[in-house]
């Protein structure tokens, strides 16, 4: 099934269009202008991804208009797959995160995890331990932002910080401690000591 999700550029960008974006119904030529592609192209991959239950489509006034149907159990999983590819694979945030400053721990929580579950009870989406300029997050961030359908929330601590709310059993870390995570960066051994 996986070969029949990601067997063609079109049908890839399709998935980032319904799965990144606020929900919202498309109509066939608009997508053919978001995605940059063949008209015959986009209606044959919209067929396809119909047929796997990721989309639904309805007709008003002439227009068939396409959303994505997330409810399908493969949805959540998709839609978090593509935003770990967005920021891991392409090592995008990782490299700029790297030249913002000295990053001890990062973690992406919540919309990343692929569980709606997840997502609401994060407390942030993105955990830093380390001392990165703020200003140049927000920029990165910023620029990141139009791939992604809410806004994404994060916390910087210091290490300093980090290790007294440690100390002091701080509710707030030790959220994001148990909360389903994926760890980027861990030179501070925080996997290995709070699990």
């Amino acid at each position: 099934m996986l070969e029949q999700l990601f067997g063609s550029r079109t049908r890839l960008k399709l998935l980032k269009i319904f799965l990144l974006r606020r929900q919202k119904k498309y109509y066939v030529r608009e997508l053919t202008r978001l995605a940059g592609e063949h008209i015959n192209s986009v209606r044959r991959e919209l067929a396809h991804l119909e047929s796997l239950d990721l989309l639904s489509s309805e007709t008003v006034d002439k227009k068939k208009f396409y959303t994505a149907h997330p409810h399908s159990l493969l949805y959540p999983e998709l839609r978090a797959l593509l935003y770990k590819a967005r920021l891991t694979t392409e090592k995008i945030f990782v490299d700029h995160m790297k030249a913002l400053g000295t990053v001890s721990y990062l973690a992406l929580l919540g919309m990343f995890t692929g569980s709606e579950a997840s997502d609401a009870q994060a407390p942030t989406d993105i955990f830093i331990v380390g001392n990165v300029h703020r200003g140049k997050l927000d920029a990165l961030l910023h620029m990141l932002q139009p791939d992604f359908d809410r806004q994404i929330y994060y916390t910087i601590m210091t290490p300093q910080e980090f290790q007294y709310r440690l100390d002091i059993t701080d509710k707030f870390v030790f959220d994001i401690l148990r909360s389903k995570k994926i760890v980027i960066i861990d030179t501070l051994n925080v996997q290995d000591q709070h699990g």
